[in-house]
């Protein structure tokens, strides 16, 4: 751009108005930006949660066994003197060997007792073989499936063997005897945990795994060979679920340091605080804490499990602080299993890891299986040194003058880093090692708001945290709060389960039992908790009650519907939203709940909802009422009276600006069709006889292409709007409102069916297109057949349908889903497809079958079969015949190509008919009607209870899952878009900057005066003839329609950027294009003549372009005359809109205009009303009736004013006050044109004039508060197109005579363009559209021979 370098010396004065421009663009709203826009619907992926532990396990026996046999030292170990004595804390020397051997085993029990007091305790004191024997296998019987520990000592028997075998006695003590690892592993079985204290205890633990193996691999040949020895033998008990820990590795001795216990493994498992100060004293360090000596230690006040006590104290932070190694450096599953599934198993590793740090420096290395990844060096040690020096530090003076205990700061300053941590951390990094302490701290009453606060912040990053926290084993303590009746714990509690249930909704269950419901009801009724809290909990309560009987049950108990119904009112929406998704739920397949709501009217409380500004509340209202009526109790005439009042309402949505909304309407209505299933039939079954014998009169019949004639068809017959031949694309709409359906009927055009360009009939009845749903194939019901059906049901009911009551409530809600099932928004009519078809096979499988195979040919003007090869004809019988592979329908009366017959292996349902015939518009594109369904279904047809699951499973909208993802996600973070370093507030910038710029330099450009206006600065061939063009307000590309698809160009460089389909049918055309958002992220409106608007985002790009929304802009699009008010001009009129566009045939159209400012939409054509739509509530805010009689063919719009200016088809300009009452706001009208207005333009200033345009090609000026023009300009008869640029005073017209002047404000024509610069001179097409750009002086024209050019004031100007 040569601009950049005029900006680098724009002077002070320039940069103040780039500032001034920029501060515009960001106080613009954004249209369409929403989550709902830019996401999937759909609920996040469910993670697996491994938190839960699928088997919780007590150890419930302990064995103890010990070989001591005192004052014999074994042969194979030389103790050194003085050497280690104290087996659990006793000198075994100081009494009697028997009394102390029976002393040393009551304390080790005692020991053990601490950790798990409820255990059966068994000692085996000095035993032999035997003794060890009958003790396993007697634990092991008690223990049945639950686990058994084996606390072997083998200090007074040798060493363990090579071969597996560790050592007891013989009965008088006379020998040593070995006993066989493998042995004790049969005697054991699983699950068991094994502790070793003895020398070279690695040794066993190698053996073991051996054994074990050995003992896998005869297991698997006993399962293959049956016959093998080994089958017939007992099978031995696999050892998979079996833990072991040993003192020391294979090769180690026992530390003899006569200052430790001899038994240094056993006391570190099981008195590990004690063992932890006396190690502590011996370190060198200990000399910083004076005074404090092994006899102090021994008299530390308190009690172990009182946490208020120094040794109580001690205890808890030596539990948060292993717990917290263990959790960072074991792997997830591993952590799960040893420090979450057994609480005696728990404790001993956390105490195995004080053991490896103790026994690790007197070279000792303790193992266990499974193998743990050294933690002796992990910085939370040092953490754990420094408490016990604090509480060392007081003893002295605590114990000799009696002071208070101050406490440990331990909880404090971890919760602080566990802070930091969550305020200076970047996205992607490792969990915080401080989060089991989180856990702990949530014991102390003292810290627990802090902690809770800081864990809501923790679960707030993301389903990931929540996942950590789980894991941990967070759950059982948060549960256990919700019993606390402390208020200011609420806010906290509540924001903490609306996290876990938005990840892990399974935790229903464990609410409900644990009366934890109560809680959140209680929450929910409490007008004072702020919204935010109660939407929590209401959100809390939806996921209790989501699919669970026993939630339901209790909830409704605890009277939430009527505490739901009180906050339906709330000021906040997502509070609203949460609420009737909730009461959707808690009546969803429970008729108790239902009939509560009955009783409350809660439907009709319910029914405000329905228009909310707000969609996603909308859409929860209709959740909730498509739930109220799915109820599949039993009926009675109170419910069904009911369930018709709801579905009506329900009905008065069907043109709701959101396709989120438009859906879950389909899925209410598909609930009603599955409770009134058979009236459903009864109404689809009429409905298809209507179509069937219904013809639709085909463009060729009734006038030959070209003839320009009006056909006046006699007046009495409602007349349809002839279209193009039905190609199988999403269906058409020309959808009307259900009370206005009988009424508007004036259903034909004046032009009548008789002007198409040949052109334009062979392309429209191409059979090339088969796009719109993509399975299309599987449908009986193809959209073909449901639009007619959809138009046939708007007139003849009248006279034929008379006797099916034919505007009961089922037909209303079937005209409704055939009217969805022709939406322009895809997944919106898919959902409708699928239920109407799922209905038409109902009917045509069950009902009536004699009845409808008598009735002649399906479809009309069928021609003969080229082969009559391919058509077996049923005899009619009693009943339809089953369906089979080799006939390819139930009435096979439809003729159809060769080329279709199949193998009997084709798919379960038939191709459409006239795929590849050549000249397939002869054939009625008509779906055959009684093509088979799946087959299962066929099988089960008389039981309407597994059709039922058919419809209802299928369709569902992800909304209540979407919706709950808002809690799943970051709530406290900044968004995106307001963090000032993020990228997408930078790109926001860069664009800001760039429009700035744009609007800078044009307007430098248009104020000096634009003199002529004929550079060619861009011409290409575009792929389909231009019908609108729309130059991009900022960016150098610009959008050009044909009548189906829009092409986007780069002007700048010359290159098409991208071409794709806009999904209108195909005999509609697009009329009219909108930037939305242009000064941001572009998107694209379409308009098309049906009155169907479409939004695109990611086109001419490198992505796809994907439809955000669509929407049914104007209902009732009635094709219309051109006003008549003089023959002469009326002929020329006529002549110029024929020239334009023959299958338009005078129609206007869809025009828009966009207000970016406010959001509002305005929206006209071929009806009688302005409508205006507010896109960010994305509903129709106000209908202007016109007061004329023909169609609106230009609008433009003024938000400072609130003016609204219409040019309409019979010549008047109509100017309307948006602010005032439907009656008065046509504030003025300017009767002066002779004909059709082609261009009614606002301008924008406070005293902006109105300025427009006819056919004839006066230009008239005029004042809004006068009632004449103020000016008059002529220009070129016979005007076909013409735009007006906002900033230069520049008008251009485009006539059929093929050329363009370009006029200025004064009326004088500075540029004539009759010829292609380049090729040869070649003379312009007929000019079909042409558009100025809003800012630089740039004219793109496109012409009916397919050529897009762009003609600019100056080549050198960008």
């Amino acid at each position: 751009m040569k601009m950049d370098s005029d900006l680098l010396h724009s002077p002070a004065v320039g940069l103040a108005e780039e500032e001034e421009a920029d501060m515009n663009d960001w106080k613009l709203p954004l249209a369409f930006m929403k989550k709902r826009h830019s996401e999937k619907i759909e609920g996040s992926k469910a993670l697996a949660q491994s938190w839960r532990m699928k088997d919780r396990m007590k150890t419930v026996s302990v064995a103890l066994v010990l070989c001591l046999n005192v004052g014999v030292d074994p042969p194979d170990v030389v103790k050194t003197s003085p050497c280690a004595r104290l087996e659990c804390w006793i000198d075994p020397l100081s009494m009697s060997p028997q009394k102390a051997l029976e002393t040393i085993g009551a304390n080790l029990q005692k020991q053990y007792e601490n950790w798990q007091p409820r255990a059966r305790y068994k000692q085996s004191l000095d035993p032999t073989v035997d003794e060890v024997k009958k003790l396993c296998t007697s634990l092991r019987r008690n223990a049945k499936e639950e686990r058994v520990l084996f606390h072997y000592n083998g200090h007074g028997v040798p060493r363990p063997t090579v071969n597996g075998e560790i050592w007891v006695f013989n009965k008088n003590y006379t020998q040593y005897i070995p006993l066989s690892i493998y042995d004790l592993q049969t005697w054991m079985g699983s699950p068991s945990i094994f502790v070793y204290d003895c020398s070279n205890a690695g040794i066993i633990v190698k053996s073991f795994k051996q054994f074990a193996l050995q003992r896998e691999q005869e297991l698997e040949v006993a399962a293959i060979n049956p016959s093998h020895p080994l089958a017939q033998m007992p099978l031995p008990p696999s050892m998979k679920n079996c833990i072991q820990l040993a003192a020391c590795e294979a090769s180690e001795l026992l530390p003899m340091n006569p200052d430790l216990p001899a038994d240094l493994f056993t006391s570190c498992l099981t008195t590990p605080i004690k063992i932890a100060l006396r190690w502590f004293c011996m370190q060198k360090s200990a000399k910083l804490v004076p005074g404090v000596t092994l006899d102090l230690i021994e008299k530390i006040p308190g009690r172990l499990n009182d946490r208020r006590t120094p040794l109580g104290e001690l205890n808890w932070i030596f539990t948060a602080i292993t717990d917290t190694i263990a959790w960072n450096v074991l792997p997830r599953d591993l952590f799960q299993k040893l420090f979450r599934q057994d609480l005696l198993v728990a404790s001993l590793f956390r105490n195995f890891l004080l053991a490896e740090r103790i026994m690790r420096s007197y070279n000792c290395t303790p193992v266990s299986s499974p193998r743990l990844p050294p933690t002796y060096m992990h910085a939370m040690w040092q953490a754990w040194d420094l408490a016990v020096d604090i509480c060392l530090s007081q003893l002295p003076t605590i114990i000799e003058e009696g002071t208070a205990f101050r406490h440990s700061p331990f909880f404090a300053e971890q919760l602080t880093a566990f802070q930091v941590w969550l305020t200076m951390g970047v996205e992607n990094r490792n969990p915080p090692e401080q989060l089991p302490i989180v856990l702990q701290v949530l014991l102390s009453q003292v810290h627990r708001l802090r902690a809770l606060d800081l864990l809501g912040r923790f679960l707030d990053l993301g389903p990931w945290a929540v996942s950590l926290a789980l894991s941990v084993g967070i759950f059982p303590y948060v549960l256990k709060l919700l019993q606390s009746s402390a208020r200011e714990l609420r806010p906290l509690l509540v924001f903490i389960w609306a996290k876990i249930l938005a990840v892990d909704s399974s935790c229903q269950a464990d609410l409900v039992k644990d009366n934890g419901h109560k809680y959140f009801l209680s929450v929910l009724a409490d007008n004072y908790m702020p919204a935010e809290h109660r939407t929590m909990a209401v959100f809390i309560l939806a996921v209790i009650v989501n699919s669970y009987n026993t939630g339901q049950e209790a909830c409704l108990q605890g009277n939430l519907i009527a505490n739901c119904l009180e906050q339906l009112s709330d000021p906040h929406p997502l509070l609203r939203q949460w609420v009737a998704i909730c009461l959707g739920r808690i009546w969803q397949n429970f008729d108790p709940a239902r009939w509560c709501g009955v009783r409350d009217s809660a439907h009709e409380k319910l029914y405000t909802l329905l228009s909310d500004p707000i969609p996603e509340v909308r859409c929860a209202a209709v959740f909730a009422l498509g739930t109220f009526v799915g109820n599949s109790a039993e009926r009675t005439d109170h419910s069904t009276t009911i369930d018709h009042n709801v579905a009506m309402m329900l009905a008065q949505l069907i043109n709701d600006g959101s396709p989120v909304v438009r859906k879950e309407l389909v899925v209410a209505l598909s609930h009603l069709v599955v409770q009134y299933e058979s009236n459903f039939c009864t109404v689809a079954l009429q409905f298809i006889e209507e179509e069937k014998n219904y013809t639709v009169p085909s463009p060729a019949n009734t006038a030959e292409p070209g003839n320009l004639t009006p056909v006046r068809d006699s007046p009495a017959i409602p007349r349809l709007r002839s279209v193009n031949s039905y190609t199988n694309i999403r269906a058409a709409t020309t959808a009307r409102n259900l009370n206005k359906s009988l009424q508007n009927l004036n259903l034909n055009e004046e032009g009548g069916p008789a002007a198409f360009s040949p052109g334009n009939l062979s392309t429209s009845s191409s059979a090339s297109s088969t796009l719109g749903s993509p399975d299309n194939d599987e449908y009986i019901l193809s959209f073909e057949t449901i639009d007619k059906m959809r138009r046939v049901s708007s007139y003849s009911s009248l006279n034929s349908l008379i006797g099916v009551s034919f505007n009961s409530v089922y037909t209303q809600i079937w005209r409704v889903l055939l009217h969805l099932a022709a939406d322009p928004f895809p997944e919106v009519s898919d959902l409708a497809m699928k239920v109407l078809n799922s209905i038409a096979y109902k009917a045509t499988m069950n009902a009536r079958p004699q009845r409808i195979l008598d009735s002649g040919s399906l479809t009309q003007s069928a021609p003969a079969s080229p082969t009559s090869k391919g058509t077996h004809i049923h005899q009619a019988g009693g009943s339809p015949p089953m369906p089979s592979t080799s006939s390819s329908s139930l009435t096979n009366e439809v003729p159809k190509p060769p080329a279709r017959e199949q193998p009997a292996t084709r798919p379960p349902y038939t191709p459409t008919l006239g795929g590849q015939a050549p000249h397939s518009h002869q054939f009625p594109r008509t779906r055959k009607m009684f093509d088979k369904g799946p087959e299962q279904a066929a099988e089960d047809g008389d039981e309407p209870g597994g059709h039922r699951n058919y419809i209802s499973a299928a369709l569902q909208t992800g909304l209540c899952d979407w919706s709950a993802k808002y809690f799943a996600q970051p709530v406290m973070k900044i968004p995106e878009e307001h963090d000032l370093e993020s990228q997408v507030r930078m790109e926001r910038q860069w664009r800001f900057l760039r429009n700035a710029r744009v609007r800078r330099h044009s307007r430098s450009i248009t104020q000096r005066g634009v003199s002529r206006l004929d550079d060619q600065i861009f011409i290409n061939r575009n792929p389909g003839v231009p019908s609108v063009v729309k130059f991009h307000p900022f960016n150098t590309c610009i959008a050009v329609a044909d009548k189906d698809s829009i092409c986007f160009w780069d002007w700048e460089k010359g290159e098409r950027l991208d071409y794709f389909y806009n999904g209108n049918p195909r005999y509609t055309r697009i009329t009219a294009m909108e930037y939305l958002n242009g000064h941001d992220c572009s998107l694209l409106l379409t308009a098309t003549d049906d009155g169907a608007l479409r939004i695109w985002k990611n086109f001419a790009d490198q992505k796809n372009p994907e439809m955000v929304t669509a929407w049914q802009g104007l209902s009732d699009m009635l094709p219309t005359t051109r006003g008549q008010p003089s023959s002469s001009a009326h002929s020329l009129a006529r002549r110029v809109s024929i020239y334009l566009d023959r299958s338009k045939q005078g129609g206007a159209g869809m025009v828009v205009d966009w207000e970016q400012e406010t959001g509002l939409l305005m929206t006209s054509g071929d009806v009688r009303v302005i409508r205006i739509w507010d896109t960010d509530r994305e509903m129709k805010v106000q209908d202007i009736p016109t007061g004329a009689d023909s169609c609106v063919t230009s609008l433009s719009c003024d938000s400072q004013r609130s003016l609204i200016v219409a040019g309409l088809g019979d010549g008047s300009v109509r100017v309307f006050d948006r602010r005032m009452g439907p009656n008065e706001c046509r504030v003025m009208t300017y009767r002066e044109h002779g004909a059709w207005v082609v261009k009614a333009h606002l301008q924008k200033e406070t005293d902006g004039h109105i300025i427009s345009v006819s056919v004839n090609g006066d230009v008239r000026f005029f004042e809004p508060r006068t009632p004449d023009s103020i000016n008059v300009l002529q220009t070129v008869k016979g005007l076909t197109a013409l735009d007006i640029h906002p900033q230069a005073n520049l008008f251009a017209c485009g006539s059929m005579n093929q050329f363009i002047a370009v006029y200025n404000a004064n009326g004088d024509v500075i540029s004539n363009i009759k010829y292609y610069d380049g090729f040869m001179g070649q003379r312009i097409g007929a000019i079909s559209c042409l558009a100025f750009h809003p800012h630089w002086p740039h004219l793109a024209v496109g012409s009916n021979d397919y050529y897009m050019s762009i003609y600019s004031a100056e080549k050198r100007l960008r």
